[in-house]
């Protein structure tokens, strides 16, 4: 067993992997945080524990390291123990290096898919579009059953939860559109949008011409957080790489906004990827304070009301334990649903979709989504806004399930709405 990363970056500055783990004084306060924890009670799915199996693994402590995996395997990676913690332990990467200690390789579904956004990016969207077609036609439901017997029901699962299947992707549209000689913004699409929400994408573009004037899309390959979660931190930093190359020949200045707050908060860790590289992690800190997500975007912007039902919303773990934008993201809210807000309670815990946790984790995803959409029927809202694709997709079918009378969207696609109605009314959105 060898660490990927063996340094990392934390609030407390460099550290080994092992040092970062020690950090940890097993003090109980992110337990209460922890969604794993709270559900389950079980001490190897708290913060703590976690960082504890982690520390065993690196001193060689454990006689059966196999014994770490289901509390390394459950860790939703969201960060709210960190942001719960004094010390600000980085427990999601911790957590991430003791899987890769425990996996020999990655899984070769997600290295697959990683290899493909790294070096076939064309190849894949052909296979993502036949995919849909299929799914449009009920042919990849009848794909189930195959799936879970070949030892993928994650995949089957996936296929059953996400609805949307778009057969023009996000990146076409945008190449479309003219180019600004003097853009004021670049839009950096992640997969989500890109892939299976291009609606999202093409609202974020909206508001930003209206709150910022004219701006370019990057053209941007995957920001790498599939490889650096599940496959590969190699196929990560060259796709880091290719991204960085591509901002700064666009001028290298930003803003850079994306508007899915897991890939958004992994672009602001590139110069984690870099440590042992001073040059690149140079340019990866110049690219990383150029980033911005849509909470940050939106939070000072004045908007005509928008005409929506009662409205809450759901802060995406990245953006708010991860980027810290908690405050951004409920000011931007309060200001487009204006009397029509409640205030969700418990609005910072995972909604339990966290990447692809929902389709690897089921049974404690749906324990998670109960909880939460529990909270949102407490609200009476029949619309909830988020900023995360996974939450999105989760959100979608927790509802569904649990509370069908309410609908989810993204943050952009409600300041969309108030774009739309501002000049209706003629009364622009602006800063």
């Amino acid at each position: 067993m060898s660490l990927q990363l063996t340094r990392l970056l934390t609030d407390l500055g460099e550290k080994s992997s092992y040092d970062a783990a020690s950090q940890c004084c097993r003090c109980g306060y992110c337990e209460q945080a922890c969604p794993t924890y709270v559900i389950t009670g079980n001490e190897s799915r708290s913060a703590r524990g976690r960082n504890q199996l982690v520390r065993l693994l690196i001193e060689g402590k454990l006689a059966e390291p196999a014994s770490a995996q289901d509390g390394l395997e459950t860790c939703l990676l969201c960060g709210a123990c960190t942001a719960a913690c004094y010390a600000r332990v980085a427990t999601a990467d911790i957590v991430l290096e003791g899987r890769r200690m425990l996996r020999a390789k990655p899984h070769w579904l997600a290295r697959l898919l990683s290899r493909l956004m790294a070096e076939h990016r064309g190849g894949l969207a052909l296979m993502l579009k036949a995919a849909n077609r299929a799914k449009r036609l009920g042919l990849t439901a009848l794909a189930r059953p195959v799936l879970r017997l070949i030892g993928l029901p994650g995949l089957a699962l996936a296929e059953e939860h996400v609805k949307e299947a778009p057969l023009t992707f996000l990146y076409e549209i945008l190449r479309r559109r003219p180019r600004a000689a003097k853009p004021q913004w670049l839009y950096f699409a992640p997969c989500g949008p890109n892939f299976l929400y291009p609606r999202v994408g093409q609202a974020t573009v909206a508001v930003l011409e209206s709150l910022r004037g004219e701006g370019n899309f990057l053209d941007n390959d995957c920001c790498g957080l599939l490889a650096y979660n599940y496959g590969d931190v190699e196929d990560a930093r060259a796709l880091a790489r290719r991204n960085i190359a591509r901002f700064e020949a666009a001028g290298g200045t930003g803003p850079l906004v994306g508007d899915c707050s897991s890939c958004v908060a992994f672009l602001k860790s590139y110069p984690q990827l870099f440590l042992s590289e001073p040059d690149w992690k140079r340019r990866a800190e110049r690219f990383a304070a150029a980033v911005q997500d849509v909470p940050q975007v939106l939070a000072d912007a004045s908007w005509p009301e928008a005409d929506l039902p009662t409205t809450t919303y759901h802060d995406s773990c990245r953006a708010c334990h991860g980027q810290g934008l908690k405050e951004d993201a409920h000011a931007a809210i309060r200001r487009l649903a204006g009397a029509s807000y409640r205030e969700l309670p418990e609005s910072d815990m995972c909604c339990g979709g966290a990447g692809a946790y929902a389709f690897l984790n089921p049974g404690l995803s749906d324990e998670i989504i109960k909880r939460k959409v529990g909270r949102i029927a407490e609200t009476g809202a029949r619309l909830v806004a988020t900023s995360g694709t996974s939450c999105l997709i989760q959100l979608a079918q927790g509802l569904k399930k649990y509370y069908p009378e309410c609908e989810v969207l993204h943050l952009s696609e409600l300041a969309a709405r108030a774009v739309a109605q501002g000049a209706k009314d003629g009364t622009p959105a602006g800063a």
